[in-house]
């Protein structure tokens, strides 16, 4: 399987995110500048630039028309996929993380950090049909976990909100009430902060990756945990295959303490466990730093991955993976 290797970032890539088709790719990384690929080559279509510091996570509608990111310049924006411009601002008063719309695009779940003496908060907004009519005040806005909320996603059917950070604890939000409807457990859960969550293709159940050197799958409606994924290192990405029982987790070091490792040629890797056995079943080496965004594509049949080392590597398949046998 030879990658194709996506240099379009200067620093480290943060959140990867493939469109509903699967022919395109965005990258967010520290380096303000959100960028599309074709995800069959890896060629670079075009960036959005407007952003004023590092983007953390962008989501992308249905129909491949918008584009939503959340940035640490205290803004989330809209953009028109197509022609690269941002139509609306959203603007907050502390550093913006996570952003999901919702089923049908018409609301999206955005995550402010804590800052200065400001709670973490999760911000649910309306999405207008026409840019023109779009506004800013949120509908509902979620406070209460402490620390950073790095994910928060819409659960079956819009009626849930699914939130997880570093306080270590999953939560499940009414996003009508802003009620909160479930907590994990703490004998289940995790034990240190989490650092992704990822949901599988029918939301039916999703995954979360954690410095405490795992990944968990839960169920989505009724937070039970299914099963654990135990690594070597901490885990900084997930994601899991829509068309095979895999799981795939990336990770390494700290950044601050990659250098007290190993340092030999991409060493950092994307491991697949089977997601029922829970047993590892391989990896893909080739980052020079520790993996911090991993995607797969709708159809199953590429991944990919983004690291500390500014570099997307996208992998498409041989036909021998769709034939493992454990």
């Amino acid at each position: 399987m030879r990658p194709i290797l996506m240099k379009g970032h200067e620093r480290p890539l943060t959140f990867l995110k493939y469109n509903r088709e699967g022919d395109l790719l965005f990258s967010c990384a520290k380096d303000h500048n959100p960028t599309v690929w074709f995800a069959d080559n890896g060629e670079r279509l075009g960036t959005y630039r407007g952003h004023n510091g590092a983007v953390w996570s962008c989501d992308v509608s249905r129909d491949s028309t918008r584009l939503v990111t959340g940035s640490a310049d205290q803004t989330a924006k809209l953009w028109d996929i197509q022609s690269g411009t941002p139509f609306f601002t959203f603007n907050f008063d502390s550093p913006a993380r996570s952003v999901d719309f919702a089923v049908g695009d018409k609301l999206a779940v955005i995550t402010t950090d804590p800052f200065m003496g400001l709670p973490s908060a999760i911000h649910i907004k309306q999405i207008a049909r026409d840019p023109d009519d779009q506004t800013g005040e949120s509908i509902l806005i979620l406070k209460g976990p402490t620390g950073r909320i790095n994910r928060a996603v819409w659960g079956p059917l819009n009626k849930t909100v699914v939130s997880a950070g570093e306080d270590s604890v999953i939560r499940i939000w009414d996003s009508e009430t802003g009620k909160l409807l479930e907590e994990s457990d703490k004998l289940d859960g995790h034990k240190r902060a989490i650092t992704s969550l990822s949901k599988s293709a029918d939301s039916s159940h999703f995954l979360t990756g954690s410095l405490d050197k795992s990944a968990k799958l839960w169920d989505t409606r009724t937070l039970t945990l299914i099963k654990t994924y135990v690594t070597e290192r901490p885990v900084n990405a997930v994601t899991m295959s829509p068309i095979l029982d895999h799981v795939v987790l990336g990770g390494g070091q700290d950044a601050s303490a990659v250098t007290t490792t190993d340092h030999r040629a991409g060493k950092f890797e994307a491991k697949f466990y089977h997601k029922i056995l829970q047993e590892e079943i391989g990896g893909v080496k080739g980052h020079f730093g520790p993996i911090n965004a991993l995607a797969f594509n709708p159809d199953g049949k590429s991944f990919s991955s983004g690291g500390e080392d500014g570099y997307v590597r996208l992998h498409h398949f041989d036909p021998d993976y769709f034939s493992i046998k454990i």
